[in-house]
């Protein structure tokens, strides 16, 4: 199946931790669709950004057990992509609020 960039690309993460890895390695970090593979990921930042993609880096979440009183649920699972920009390629500055 295929997925547009920006299903993939689901939303920028705007921590601290991703805001200096952004500053010092220049490394972007998104929330991406579970499903999406690395190549996906690269092929969507590189469409979006218009930016070359040197690696991709991926972590899946497993989402955490919750309760209100006596009900029980449970939150999504989800991915963390980690997207390191080639040298040279300029940051673009419109991902954090994006």
């Amino acid at each position: 199946m295929i997925r547009s960039p920006y299903q993939v690309l689901q939303k920028p993460i705007v921590t601290e931790k991703s805001l200096a890895v952004k500053e010092r390695t220049q490394t972007l970090c998104f929330k991406v669709d579970p499903h999406a593979t690395k190549t996906e990921i690269k092929e969507a930042v590189q469409t979006v950004f218009k930016v070359k993609v040197e690696s991709v880096h991926t972590l899946s979440y497993g989402g955490k057990m919750r309760r209100r009183g006596r009900t029980v649920g449970h939150r999504p699972d989800w991915k963390k992509a980690y997207v390191k920009l080639r040298a040279g390629e300029k940051v673009p500055e419109d991902v954090d609020s994006a």
